[in-house]
């Protein structure tokens, strides 16, 4: 089976590849997209003998387009439920963008009390927290993250064609080619889920307070973030991400996007390697 129904009625899709007495590695996906975009990572870490694991958050890529529960609380509870249906322990945790602050959580509010975490990696991730706020003077402003809703209920095709091409890859920056194959990708990830999961899981990312989760997080944490990042902010997350963590290093990235997991795999994966093996 590849599928684990929550206590919500949630089913959960995960891949899970690779001998069953290995380290685990779990990858946790960014909005709108699924464990598809892990691809790069997953046959990389298989080939270096890892137990790979991802899932489809719920109402993204094959999981089911279940109407409640798009919040962060949820997301981490239905990372539990595949944990535990695969008994996966020593793991490590590696979460891209919304799949960073699913990672904070899990990790704090199941992992680590279970016992089942060994490293965690943040990749170009949202937590602390995005929005601006009187106590979060940095913030991106409510009203970007508005424009994301309005434009995705008007003609979602269209808002994540425009993304994908533009900012995520930064393939709007002067001089970078734009790869049509890495966009369709994106795009064919994006609208295999539902509209309603990623409507609401704007918010999700977006205002979700996740100070409490960082600062409850004990085991080591890498920390990766390009200084091109036109989606996180490298500044508002990073950076406090390793001010909040008790245990962390932090890793920056000259001129690289928020999807650099893609557009620099070849960089990333043996970092991210050594960090595992220390």
């Amino acid at each position: 089976m590849t599928y684990v129904t929550t206590d919500d009625g949630a089913e959960i899709f995960f891949k899970d590849w690779g001998p069953t007495d290995a380290q685990p590695i779990v990858f946790h996906h960014g909005w709108p997209l699924s464990a598809d975009d892990w691809d790069a990572q997953m046959l990389y870490f298989l080939g270096q003998g890892y137990r790979v694991v991802a899932s489809d958050r719920r109402g993204h890529g094959r999981s089911s387009q279940i109407g409640t529960g798009h919040d962060m609380d949820h997301y981490a509870s239905d990372v539990s439920a595949v944990v535990e249906h695969l008994d996966l322990r020593d793991a490590i945790h590696i979460g891209h963008s919304t799949g960073g602050g699913q990672v904070a959580r899990y990790v704090a509010r199941f992992g680590e009390p279970q016992g089942r975490v060994a490293k965690a990696v943040l990749v170009a991730a949202v937590p602390p927290l995005m929005v601006k706020t009187d106590a979060n003077p940095e913030g991106t402003d409510i009203s970007v993250f508005d424009g994301f809703r309005s434009a995705l209920a008007a003609n979602r095709a269209e808002f994540f064609q425009a993304v994908a091409a533009g900012p995520f890859y930064g393939f709007n920056r002067p001089g970078v080619e734009v790869s049509e194959p890495v966009v369709a990708n994106w795009w064919r990830q994006g609208m295999m889920g539902s509209a309603l999961a990623h409507y609401e899981g704007i918010k999700a990312f977006s205002e979700t307070d996740q100070t409490a989760d960082l600062q409850a997080i004990t085991v080591p944490v890498l920390v990766l973030q390009g200084d091109d990042d036109q989606v996180v902010p490298y500044q508002d997350a990073s950076l406090k991400q390793a001010e909040l963590l008790s245990n962390s290093t932090l890793k920056i990235y000259e001129g690289y996007p928020h999807g650099m997991l893609t557009t620099h795999a070849d960089v990333i994966n043996p970092d991210i390697l050594a960090f595992i093996r220390q």
